[in-house]
């Protein structure tokens, strides 16, 4: 580690910490000595923190509070995580129609966020303190996994606008502190590809951050310019929020010249899984437990696939409790080479997003799409088609809430991102199908 990294790592970042009220650095260093304990010992630490976390909303959340009482269950009864089972799974759809009642009672400062969920269900939730910092907490012992630290440079190919459209002078001083430079992954025509390569080869990053499609398009950029990226230093490359695949794993390796160290997660779900150099994907068991249920909500045993759902063990100002994620995953039996305990997640079969082609052909992430709708009132689903460069249709399941100006609004913002000149189709449909695979993809481009 070098001198600034070490300086910012040890002390800049911790101040920055401190003056937010977060308790990242002590969480990260308890998850840094839990991480070694033996599996029984892990799992007796899980057990405590979940007790701790249903017997405070069992008194403090309205929701859970009447659930309790209406199901019959005593949080002090609970001597497993698989007494989780006798509680209901928490969907996107309860969330929505019980937000306020979810909310703890003597909660503070909670932080609202949405997010477009992979499900295309726009979903409203709130955050606390103690959720953001074993968040980031999560998040900064895996970045440790692979030898690079808070400070070291990096480049983040990324698009929410919780970070695209918060670029204040404060966050500008703070990114440069911490030699972090953003990069919007929205937009990606060919000259703007040009300039990210020459941003990439400027920096000499010790670290990429975004989505594997975004890294994957800079990369076969990089390739079809003939433009080397394998010297520069660059450690690993941390990709998320999409499903990864082999072939997006093997060109960014390649052109990158590091290995990819798969994520998995949400702003909804917390930090649920990371890789480790050894390759295995460890749960943070420390902070959630992962369930995998079938059709039927029946949990299911390690190596069946089935639909992940989490318990947070630090949302209990907003709890996610068998919380039902959408995404399909197989949960490891076996323990990883490296030696840590954090069980593993065998193999994540989640959904991704499409890029979507503007009609001057720039190519876009389709979450550029996404965040037109999803903070639309009234909007309960949605789906959208880009039959070519020249029409997209949007599919939408709408309630009463849905104003009468929205589809216009939805025309305008689309037409924004794909040009003036690009027909959009807004349909209201009573329901949005799944694919024949099962899988609901919220963005499909045929262009």
């Amino acid at each position: 580690m070098g001198l600034y990294t070490s300086l910012v790592s040890n002390l800049a970042f911790p101040l920055h910490e401190r003056l937010k009220r977060h308790d990242t650095v002590a969480i990260r260093r308890t998850m840094e000595e839990v991480q070694w304990w033996p599996a029984e010992r892990l799992a007796a630490f899980q057990l405590q923190r979940l007790q701790a976390l249903l017997q405070d909303v069992g008194q403090h959340v309205p929701y859970y509070r009447d659930i309790f009482t209406k199901i019959g269950f005593d949080p002090r009864s609970v001597q497993s995580t698989t007494d989780l089972q006798r509680l209901p799974l928490l969907t996107k759809t309860l969330i929505r129609a019980n937000t306020d009642a979810l909310k703890h009672t003597q909660a503070q400062g909670l932080a609202r966020f949405n997010t477009g969920g992979s499900s295309g269900e726009p979903l409203i939730f709130f955050i606390g303190k103690q959720r953001i910092s074993h968040d980031v907490a999560a998040k900064w012992r895996a970045t440790r996994w692979w030898g690079v630290d808070i400070g070291d440079p990096e480049i983040v190919v990324w698009g929410s606008p919780i970070e695209l459209g918060k670029q204040d002078r404060i966050k500008h001083w703070r990114d440069k502190l911490l030699r972090t430079q953003l990069l919007p992954a929205f937009e990606m025509s060919a000259p703007k590809l040009d300039q990210f390569i020459a941003t990439i080869q400027a920096v000499k990053p010790r670290m990429l951050f975004g989505y594997p499609s975004a890294l994957t398009h800079i990369a076969r950029h990089a390739q079809a310019r003939g433009v080397t990226m394998n010297d520069l230093g660059i450690k690993v490359a941390f990709v998320t929020s999409e499903r990864l695949y082999d072939e997006q794993r093997a060109t960014i390796s390649q052109v990158f010249g590091c290995p990819v160290a798969n994520g998995y997660g949400g702003r909804d779900a917390g930090f649920i899984a990371h890789e480790c150099p050894a390759g295995g994907m460890h749960l943070t068991a420390d902070d959630i437990v992962v369930e995998i249920v079938n059709e039927a909500g029946q949990v299911q045993p390690a190596g069946v696939p089935g639909e992940i759902v989490v318990t947070h063990l630090s949302t209990s100002e907003f709890p996610f409790i068998r919380y039902r994620t959408g995404d399909i995953g197989v949960l490891g039996s076996s323990p990883c080479a490296c030696g840590r305990a954090l069980p593993l997640l065998q193999d994540i079969q989640g959904r991704s997003t499409d890029f979507v082609v503007a009609a001057d052909g720039t190519v876009m992430h389709g979450l550029s799409l996404i965040y037109i709708l999803r903070d639309l009132q009234g909007v309960k689903a949605f789906k959208v088609v880009q039959e070519s460069r020249a029409l997209t249709r949007v599919l939408l399941v709408t309630d009463a809430d849905f104003a009468p100006d929205s589809v216009s609004r939805i025309i305008t913002g689309f037409r924004q991102r794909l040009g003036a000149e690009v027909a959009v189709q807004v349909d209201l449909v009573d329901n949005i199908p799944a694919e024949k695979s099962g899988k609901f993809r919220y963005i499909i481009s045929h262009a």
